[in-house]
């Protein structure tokens, strides 16, 4: 590999001494999921055939009907600029989908479109914190969330989860941290990246009213909404309508690529996230927010593709500890198992590569995710068909016998 994985890739240029201007911002952790996911595709251009499951997308195609709607626009409609808050009909039919899904009413007024949820992240960030703000957020967590905060100059606050609390935060910690120092947000999603974990809805209606009545901010990313194997996720708008609720159509809906994502905002948020995506971004893609449209009405072939990773879940689940791996979080949703390899190292790093180099499996390293403990652990991703899956245990279990 021309520049294997693991290697810092901030410190090709010290913002410091480049003769090129940096900003010390730009100085961030690199995303690793993404730098193994190029590592693999260098292998696969040298001609190996690696198994992936390291990125958190699924493996399969965008339902047909969904496609169809986009080509039949094309062929119909100008793609141009749309309201910076998105199309009025897309609007109401994410509202539409919190009313038949929760039973919850949230007028489409207080939705944004955003470009993905990363988008919707920025918007966030933007309206609620300014510089030097405190914003808390699970470990391990989602490591874009770091990124991005710290970028904008907002300090990252860990809460280390355990077994204790079933591997999420609770409202009792978010009071204990702001105890020590005052937060000025938390940021939670459930089901979890990386760890598969759910809330329970009390522990969430808990962290709901406990951030309003100290008067934090609460973010919940509610990304993987749709991919639960045991019980329905919870909103947030439930109990609070302060929060700020963040969603995608890219996991459940399986339209990675297409970049479109969403917002529920309290409503004296809605006109400055309106004022800072009119020059962010003027407008999320014409065609697809007319995709995302015909999402809601793809359910059929959407619940075949998640009975496709129900199966691979419990795949995984039945086989990892035959391997020696089977100290993993509970995985109540999403699609991934966060092992614990601390018994076979303390290079999360090394393990991962020399499993894609030797062993052809491209897995993510915990490091990415936790970098105070994620040394000792590593996340297998099983979007993909249960094919892939099976060949990728066969080969980790070939690997671990060398």
């Amino acid at each position: 590999m021309a520049r294997p994985y693991g290697t810092d890739m901030q410190n090709d240029q010290n913002p410091l001494t480049s003769r090129a201007r940096r900003s010390k911002r730009s100085h961030v952790q690199p995303f690793y999921a993404m730098e193994v996911l190029s590592a693999a595709g260098e292998l696969e251009r040298a001609g190996r055939h690696i198994v992936h499951m390291e990125i958190g997308e699924p493996g399969a195609q965008t339902p047909l009907s969904i496609r169809q709607a986009a080509a039949r626009a094309l062929e119909s409609e100008r793609m141009a600029y749309t309201p910076a808050l998105g199309r009025p009909s897309l609007r109401e039919k994410i509202a539409r989908h919190y009313r038949d899904v929760y039973g919850v009413t949230v007028p489409a007024s207080r939705i944004a479109v955003t470009t993905g949820s990363s988008g919707g992240f920025l918007l966030a960030f933007l309206a609620l914190f300014d510089a030097g703000a405190r914003v808390a957020v699970a470990s391990p967590g989602y490591p874009a969330y770091r990124t991005i905060l710290e970028s904008l100059g907002i300090e990252v606050v860990p809460i280390e989860t355990s077994a204790a609390s079933r591997f999420v935060v609770d409202a009792d910690m978010i009071e204990a941290e702001h105890a020590r120092q005052p937060l000025d947000g938390v940021l939670l999603m459930s089901p979890s990246n990386p760890t598969g974990t759910m809330m329970t809805p009390d522990t969430l209606a808990g962290i709901c009213r406990t951030c309003d009545r100290l008067g934090i901010a609460f973010v919940s990313d509610e990304i993987y909404h749709g991919l639960t194997y045991d019980q329905p996720a919870r909103t947030a708008t439930e109990w609070s309508d302060r929060a700020v609720v963040v969603n995608s159509f890219s996991k459940y809906f399986c339209m990675t690529g297409w970049r479109i994502g969403w917002l529920v905002l309290p409503e004296e948020l809605v006109r400055p996230v309106e004022l800072l995506a009119q020059s962010l971004a003027i407008s999320v893609p014409t065609l697809s927010q007319i995709a995302a449209e015909a999402a809601f009405d793809a359910r059929e072939e959407l619940e075949v593709l998640k009975a496709g990773y129900a199966r691979n879940r419990a795949l995984l689940v039945e086989e990892l500890p035959r391997l020696g791996l089977g100290h993993f979080h509970p995985v109540d949703g999403a699609f991934y198992v966060y092992g614990d390899i601390g018994h076979l190292t303390n290079d999360s790093m090394d393990f991962c590569k020399r499993l894609l180099v030797e062993g052809g499996v491209a897995t993510t390293p915990g490091v990415d995710f936790d970098r105070e403990q994620g040394h000792r652990a590593f996340r297998i991703c099983f979007a993909g068909s249960e094919a892939d899956v099976r060949e990728g245990l066969g080969r980790i279990k070939d690997w671990m016998r060398k």
